[in-house]
Order: structure tokens, then C-alpha cells, then sequence
């Protein structure tokens, strides 16, 4: 592709040929994909953009595919969601939800990334590609390397949920569960990639697999209107999602498709895993690994984020803040999202949503300022989270007077019934 100049570490800026390597030869700092701006300047417009399809691929000029788009092809574009009655419990008159939990085909915002993931190791000939994954990278990889007709290893920790195991086993995927914590299972990863020369997402394709994380902030300037919102809120895991929506949002500046950039980038973390915000708070770029993750937010427990450090720099100079939520905290926020906005969310979207009312309440975001809250994957990945607080069904016969009987009980339930406030 033109437009790419090839690969240049983060840290020393050393070049290198497009490849799937990751890691700087002379500082050991990441690589990442270097683009010649001003080819695409001189042909991307908002109206080429608007001309495109449908999906996150409109944003092809910014991203490191060269051929055939083969995999994950209506990814992207989804909805970007005024959240009015859920702005009124925080307090919020401009909120909105980059609802990802209707991505295609695995219901996340992996999908992003592993659609570019996918295609380029199809490029590089990679007959097997694999991933380490708290979730919902496993269930995209197998996803799409079903569609793209190639074999998949899936490695993840062994006490993942449920949904998210059987979510990746459908796609006849090769799922090893590790008897270890995910930092674990991604050293073991590393040792795989290199011994076996598999195209692993999150390894030796990572400078283009991250890569896919930048529509999502492309999509909410398109949708707000082509302009750059005040407040974004990240959950952060590995913490590349939120370093990428605020470089898409500048590579949208520098192209001249929205005029500033005002965003703060919000980094929230579960409090039984926050590396990030613990850095944020204590205004340090060294990140303390978390060793033992605890709670119920597993796709976010990540001891020692690959990307934490640049996360922590996203956040300061952006002027952004950084919040944790309880596991109690995060129940409160799926449901209040689920009864508002009748969004199912994971516990990565209650961990965004717990970190936004804090931020709210400390006056950090002020009530009309336009404020995106990242819902980053569907909640029937995680059922068991929310199982236990939520309120079991009235069982009746089926007779109207049985029915009658439930709205005239003397436990108060009656009322609220009828007044449709029983959740």
C-alpha cells in the first residue's frame, strides 16, 4: 500500500519493512504501523469517507491492509447512542454509548481489531493464527479464522467464564485453558509464536491488530457530527483501546476531517486489577503489575498491561482521569445501563459506566459537556455476573385471577408492577 511507509518503533522511531514483528531490534521498544499522511490527506475527504461502506472499512486509508478485505467485512459502524434516560440518572445532558455490543460477528470491539489481525496474517501466508485472550479476543480470533479458513489456537486462562469458552469452542477452534493468570498464558504465547512462527494476534501482529481499535474513535467524531467529543471513558485491559481512540481523534484533527481535539481520555479499571488508574492516580508512568487479578470484570484482568504505559501517557496529557469500580459497583452499573437504556452490557461496560458516575460526582465531568461512555462487549458473554442480583420470575397458573392475585399482594409488589418498575 502506498500510503504506508512500512513499521517505526514508539520509542527510538527505527524503521522497519511491513512484517509481522512487534518488538524494536535496538531499544526492545513496540512497533507500530507509519503512515504517509499526506498521500492520504491529498485523497481522504468526509465525503469519500461518507461514500464508503457501511462498516469500520470506510476508514481503509487508515488502516494496514493492503489487498482483498477477506474477513470481517461488516464489522464496525455501530451505533452511537444518546443516551438520554441513562444521562438523567448520572446527571449527564449529552451522553452518549459507543455501543459495541452489536459488533459483527462476536459482539465486541475485538472485532476490530482482529478483522485486521486476520487479514493481514492471510497476507503474510499465516496458515495458523492464535491469540492469548481474556474472552473476547478469543472469541473473535476463532471467528474469523473460521471465516477465513484457517486454523486457530485460542489460549486463555482456565477459569474464564463460561460463555466466553463456549463462545470461541463453537467455531471448532483449538481452545487450551492454562492453569495460570493471563499474564502467564501470554508469556507462554510468546514462547509459542516464536518456537512455531504462528500468526498471533496480540504478538507479532499486534502493530496492525491494534490498529483496528482507531475506528472506533473514527466513528464517534463521524457520529457526533464530524467534531471530537469532550469526554471519552475506556475500560482498559492490555490499555490500547484508549492510546488508539485518541490517536484516531488526532489523525482526524492533523487530516483536517474535525477541527480540534478538546477530548479528555477517562481510563476506568476494575478495582481487583488497576494498574493503569493506580499509575494515573500516583502520577507515575511505572506500572506496578497487579500478580493475583481479582473480581468478577475477568476480560479486564491484566496484571501488566502492554500498552499501560502509553495508556497512562494518553490520559495525562489529554488531561483525563483514571477511576476504578467494585465488583458491587459494576453489578449496580449493568443493571442501571440494562433498565435505561435496555443495554446488556459485560462487566467491562459497568466497569466504564461505575467509572463514569464517579467522575460525574467529583466534578470532572461537567454536566453539558458531550461525554462518550465505551460499551466494549455484550453482557450475555457474562451472565453469571449479574445472575444472582437480579430479581427471579413470578411464577402463576395460568388463570387471570392467579395473575390478579400477584398485583394485589400485600409485599408491595403490586404497585410496582403496574407501574413498571418491578426490576
Amino acid at each position: 500500500m502506498s500510503d504506508i511507509k512500512g513499521l517505526k518503533c514508539r520509542e527510538c522511531a527505527r524503521a522497519y519493512p511491513i512484517r509481522p514483528v512487534h518488538v524494536c531490534e535496538f531499544c526492545f521498544g513496540p512497533l507500530e504501523v507509519d503512515y504517509d499522511y499526506a498521500a492520504i490527506g491529498a485523497r481522504v475527504t468526509r465525503q469519500s469517507i461518507e461514500a464508503g461502506p457501511a462498516t469500520m472499512w470506510r476508514y481503509r486509508a487508515l488502516l494496514p491492509v493492503d489487498g482483498e478485505i477477506v474477513v470481517g467485512r461488516y464489522c464496525g459502524l455501530t451505533p452511537l447512542v444518546e443516551a438520554r434516560n441513562l444521562g438523567k440518572a448520572l446527571g449527564l445532558r449529552r451522553l452518549y454509548l459507543k455501543n459495541d455490543t452489536v459488533n459483527h460477528p462476536t459482539l465486541s470491539f475485538k472485532d476490530r481489531v482482529v478483522a485486521v489481525a486476520v487479514n493481514k496474517a492471510l497476507e503474510f501466508g499465516f496458515p495458523v493464527v492464535a491469540c492469548a485472550s481474556t474472552g473476547n479476543l478469543a472469541n473473535s480470533v476463532a471467528a474469523h479464522a473460521a471465516e477465513g479458513g484457517l486454523t486457530s489456537f485460542i489460549f486463555i486462562p482456565a477459569d474464564l467464564e463460561r460463555g466466553k469458552v463456549l463462545g470461541t469452542s463453537i467455531y471448532a477452534a483449538n481452545v487450551v485453558a492454562v492453569r495460570g493468570t493471563y499474564d502467564e498464558v501470554n508469556r507462554l504465547c510468546s514462547e509459542i509464536a516464536d518456537k512455531h512462527g504462528w500468526g498471533f494476534a496480540n504478538i507479532n501482529l499486534r502493530p496492525f491488530y491494534a490498529e483496528g481499535s482507531k475506528t472506533f474513535g473514527y466513528e464517534i467524531a463521524e457520529q457526533l457530527g464530524w467534531r471530537a467529543p469532550d469526554h471519552v471513558v475506556v475500560p482498559a485491559a492490555g490499555g490500547s483501546l484508549i492510546t488508539k481512540i485518541w490517536k484516531g481523534l488526532r489523525e482526524f484533527h492533523g487530516l483536517r476531517l474535525i477541527p480540534g481535539v478538546p477530548t479528555r481520555m477517562h481510563v476506568a479499571q476494575a478495582a481487583g486489577c488497576a494498574p493503569i488508574v493506580t499509575a494515573v492516580r500516583a502520577n507515575t508512568d511505572l506500572i506496578r503489575p497487579v500478580k493475583q487479578p481479582t473480581g468478577i470484570a475477568k476480560s479486564l484482568a491484566i496484571g501488566n498491561p502492554a500498552d499501560g504505559y502509553y495508556a497512562f501517557k494518553t490520559v495525562k496529557q489529554s488531561g483525563g482521569m483514571g477511576e476504578e469500580a467494585t465488583d458491587e459497583e459494576i453489578v449496580d452499573a449493568m443493571k442501571l445501563l440494562a433498565a435505561t437504556e435496555g443495554i446488556f452490557a459485560e462487566t467491562a461496560g459497568g466497569v466504564t459506566l461505575a467509572a463514569t458516575r464517579k467522575l460525574v460526582q467529583q466534578g470532572a465531568i461537567g454536566r453539558d459537556e458531550v461525554t462518550v461512555a465505551c460499551i466494549t462487549g455484550n453482557g450475555l458473554k457474562t451472565q453469571e455476573a449479574v445472575a444472582a442480583a437480579l430479581r427471579p420470575p413470578i411464577h402463576i397458573q395460568p388463570t387471570l385471577r392467579s395473575f390478579d392475585e400477584i398485583l394485589t399482594q400485600s409485599n408491595g409488589a403490586g404497585p410496582s408492577l403496574v407501574d413498571g418498575k418491578a426490576a
